[in-house]
């Protein structure tokens, strides 16, 4: 995807509020102004069945990020169990000494 540049002006205020709604919500700045003008834009020529059809393909895009980002997780929380539980055992420790 080709992309081009647009810049707007705003007050210090809206700016620390769309900064702030950015980092609340995982996004950048960038991803808030494109999503807010693309629903501006769009959604006044849009009907309802359009409207779900744009949000599922939405959906169908950003799913195999959202899968691959809790694989990590879960991998990464497996990874740490594992690592407690060798600390645990070169220390002499049993987990039900430790949870108790």
């Amino acid at each position: 995807m080709q992309t081009e540049r647009v810049t707007f002006l705003t007050t210090r205020d809206h700016k620390a509020a769309l900064d702030a709604f950015a980092a609340s919500n995982g996004m950048s700045v960038g991803h808030v102004v494109r999503e807010a003008t693309t629903r501006y834009v769009i959604e006044g020529d849009m009907s309802e069945d359009d409207r779900f059809k744009l949000l599922i393909h939405e959906l169908d895009e950003a799913l195999p990020a959202m899968h691959a980002a809790l694989d990590h997780a879960i991998e990464g929380q497996q990874s740490l169990r594992a690592d407690i539980d060798a600390m645990l055992r070169d220390a002499g420790l049993s987990e039900a000494e430790c949870v108790a």
